[in-house]
């Protein structure tokens, strides 16, 4: 079978053997301020989850001559999003932002890759704001009871009896200063999904957050998961967004299920979700607090993929879960134009179990900072590598 069955054009493999590569999640920015750097993490491993012993190695790719320069390691790391490293907006061409473990805690690493001064945040964090003042933590011990994929081994969590603990929920950290506040209660977001699914009040967790372009709201997906000794494959979720202090709470009306998403501005997100209720999923432009939305093109957006704008927002990144023959589709669509591309369809074997599905490799398409290349994660070669594409010919 080929490992590549399509391709519109040309890219490049920027990381070589030995050990496994990825970036991690799409709505994160790997590239540097100047755009010679772009970040990546390195194991041993890609077909099993990771343990509490298992660290990943942190660093950049130069991108002059796909040098890969090593900065730092952590036990704080899953195969969907990493160790949630990123570039510090505030900083980007200075200073990294990553989670570790050090002993009985999660945290965050903020890293001077200059001078290797390294500071650390008491929480981890899951989402950091576009002026790099602020982030927003979860429970990733509570995650990885849930989706392994996207939480931390190595700490139990101590509520997983419990099914929306009062002391658990979303927090908001101060990057200067580390201080960290509880805005939004799992117990307080049980409250909301009592009443939107029904008097059952399931055991809560945050799958995602994500601040705004401004900073001021947030976004969330709050799931149902099976409390310990369960068997339960099926979920809910709920999909919210809020002030940054977890007040104004604007619940998603009659979406019953929501899958991933990117803010386009302050006051639209863009959502794979069932906006009718109906069970009828597609990708929606929705208007924050207002109920209004506008489905996109189902003809094209016919599945699940990781939405990105470009830089301009005149573009939207997009790929796929594996089709029945494997192979993952990279599609790039024009908004003005209303007309989308395969830009390549690339095999990834996967078998159809748990562990399979945790240690899957999305490819996870980035735009790079000006909107002229894109990275992306794959395993079609057998190991993963990071690639690399321009779209300046088709742009």
């Amino acid at each position: 079978m080929k490992n590549i069955r399509s391709q519109l054009l040309p890219f490049e493999r920027l990381t070589n053997e030995p050990g496994h590569y990825f970036f991690g999640y799409y709505d994160l920015q790997p590239w540097s301020g100047d755009g010679q750097y772009h970040l990546c993490n390195r194991v041993d491993f890609m077909d099993r989850l990771p343990t509490a012993t298992d660290s990943a190695e942190l660093g950049m790719i130069r991108m002059c001559d796909r040098e890969f320069i090593p900065l730092a390691s952590t036990h704080a790391w899953n195969f969907q999003q990493g160790a949630m490293l990123q570039w510090n907006p505030a900083k980007p061409d200075e200073e990294i932002i990553y989670n570790v473990r050090p002993g009985d805690s999660f945290q965050c690493a903020i890293q001077n890759i200059i001078t290797g001064e390294t500071r650390h945040l008491p929480r981890p964090l899951a989402n950091v704001s576009q002026d790099g003042r602020f982030g927003l933590s979860s429970s990733f011990s509570r995650m990885f009871d849930f989706r392994p994929g996207y939480g931390y081994a190595g700490i139990d969590d101590p509520n997983a009896n419990t099914p929306a603990p009062e002391d658990d929920g979303i927090f908001l950290v101060d990057l200067a200063s580390g201080e960290d506040k509880l805005v939004l209660s799992l117990a307080a977001i049980s409250e909301l999904f009592t009443k939107k699914f029904g008097a059952n009040t399931p055991k809560i967790v945050i799958n995602h957050i994500t601040f705004n372009p401004a900073g001021d709201r947030f976004v969330f997906l709050a799931r149902s998961m099976p409390m310990p000794g369960v068997q339960d494959e099926s979920w809910l979720t709920l999909a919210a967004t809020c002030d940054a202090n977890g007040g104004n709470i604007h619940v998603m009306g009659n979406c019953f299920a929501a899958s991933h998403y990117i803010w386009r501005d302050d006051s639209h997100l863009l959502i794979y979700a069932d906006m009718e209720g109906a069970w009828k999923m597609g990708l929606s432009l929705v208007e924050d607090q207002s109920g209004k939305f506008e489905l996109k093109q189902p003809e094209f957006f016919i599945f699940d993929g990781h939405c990105t704008y470009s830089p301009d927002k005149n573009h939207i990144l997009y790929d796929s879960y594996p089709d029945a023959d494997g192979y993952r589709k990279l599609l790039v669509y024009s908004i003005q134009e209303q007309k989308g591309l395969l830009l390549a369809d690339l095999f990834s074997s996967q078998r159809k179990d748990r562990v399979s599905e945790e240690t899957r490799c999305d490819l996870h398409p980035r735009w790079n900072r000006d909107g002229s290349a894109i990275s992306f994660d794959s395993t079609h070669e057998g190991h993963r590598h990071v690639y690399c594409m321009n779209l300046s010919k088709i742009l």
